[in-house]
């Protein structure tokens, strides 16, 4: 029989999780709804999609500005004050963007939620990789990924509250960040990761990482190129192609949608199957799956469907490669591993709207969509080159 610390012990860390949950689909919402938000009413003013996209990217910028400091950081503050901080400097943009209107003043205030969003991920993702025995790992890190995608799925719909004014999309979300911001702070407990005595300094311990894991690291990058455009560019290529606003509203979420749907799957499957095999095969078949969305046009169901397939096949990378890394790599190299997974994520997601941006430019849309579709491909094909290698 357990006893009663033991049991207090267990209550406390499924509290622990379920406040991760909830601040990690939160955070996915935050950027879920910013991204295509933000695209249309700069699209609305007029300001040219190369541009637009440029804006876009600034989240990410901030994104990646804290990911170099981050490990520091958590080091030094903790888990609980880093989420609670994260939280608060998102929930002070989200008040500032309805007051301060224009692309300079947008820009500075996505690289303060760039740096807010960066923080929670980053602290909630590593705090759920270390305290998730290996043989729960493929679970808890796929509910992880499943509570990502729901905030991002419902982040769109805040294009439909602009029918109630411009406003109405930030405070709406503002008001959530102050009820999970005093669940953090009420009900969180703070715990520090465990300090690691390294007989070799940080960049050596990255380079390690990629030698051993590159192939389970591109993911991140390659996730977070498709969600940034994806969010920031097809807002502006579905007006251009004639679909209205309720419909991008609409569609859009069915990329997340896919990925909630497959995300618990594909983690079952990588455990049965091995997640390399998986990630060949999903990165093939969504790739495939992007190439074809430019042939659908303006048909909305095939479009939907296209996306949803898409969205349903990539929509698990940034988990599973996270999850194909601990496999593969020793623990201490977990969280020099976590730091390059959420650089990638940042790198790639400011790659996404600004390369989108200058194909929108061209006339040809439907190259935003080719391209990704040819890097998911060329992916699967380079995992047929890649063996690991354990290291101790």
């Amino acid at each position: 029989m357990p006893d009663s610390k033991s049991l207090s012990l267990a209550r406390s860390g499924r509290m622990n999780y379920l406040i991760l949950i909830a601040v990690i689909i939160l955070a996915g919402m935050s950027q879920g709804m910013l991204l295509p938000v933000l695209s249309i009413l700069l699209e609305q003013k007029g300001v040219s999609s190369s541009l637009n996209g440029l804006n876009a990217a600034a989240l990410y910028v901030g994104s990646f500005a804290m990911t170099l400091v981050a490990e520091r950081v958590l080091g030094a503050i903790g888990f609980k004050k880093l989420i609670a901080a994260g939280l608060a400097l998102v929930l002070a943009a989200l008040l500032l963007f309805p007051l301060l209107t224009g692309v300079k003043i947008w820009f500075v205030l996505r690289l303060l939620v760039g740096i807010g969003d960066s923080a929670v991920n980053y602290a909630a993702q590593l705090w759920v990789l270390l305290m998730t025995p290996a043989e729960h790992r493929g679970r808890n890190l796929s509910l992880y990924g499943m509570s990502y995608g729901l905030g991002f799925s419902l982040g769109p719909l805040g294009i439909s509250l602009l029918r109630f004014g411009q406003s109405a999309p930030f405070l709406i979300t503002a008001l959530l960040f102050v009820l999970v911001l005093l669940l953090v702070g009420l009900k969180l407990k703070d715990s520090r990761p465990e300090a690691m005595a390294h007989s070799e300094g940080q960049a050596s311990r990255f380079g390690r990482s990629y030698r051993l894991a590159w192939y389970a690291l591109i993911p991140a990058l390659l996730y977070g190129y498709m969600e940034a455009s994806l969010n920031s560019n097809f807002p502006v290529y579905g007006l251009r192609i004639g679909f209205s606003t309720d419909q991008i509203a609409a569609l859009l979420p069915f990329a997340g949608i896919g990925g909630l749907l497959l995300q618990l799957p594909l983690g079952i499957w990588s455990d049965r199957y091995g997640r390399k095999a998986i990630l060949i095969a999903a990165g093939t078949g969504g790739g495939l799956a992007f190439t074809l969305l430019p042939l659908a046009g303006e048909h909305f169901l095939l479009t939907l469907l296209l996306l949803m397939v898409a969205g349903g096949l990539v929509g698990s990378f940034f988990s599973l490669g996270l999850s194909y890394a601990a496999d593969i790599l020793p623990r201490k190299l977990l969280p020099a591993a976590n730091v390059v997974s959420s650089f990638h994520y940042s790198l790639g997601s400011i790659a996404g709207p600004g390369i989108g941006g200058v194909l929108l430019q061209t006339g040809w849309g439907g190259s935003v969509f080719a391209l990704m579709g040819g890097l998911y491909m060329m992916f699967g094909l380079a995992g047929l080159l890649f063996s690991p290698r354990k290291s101790i």
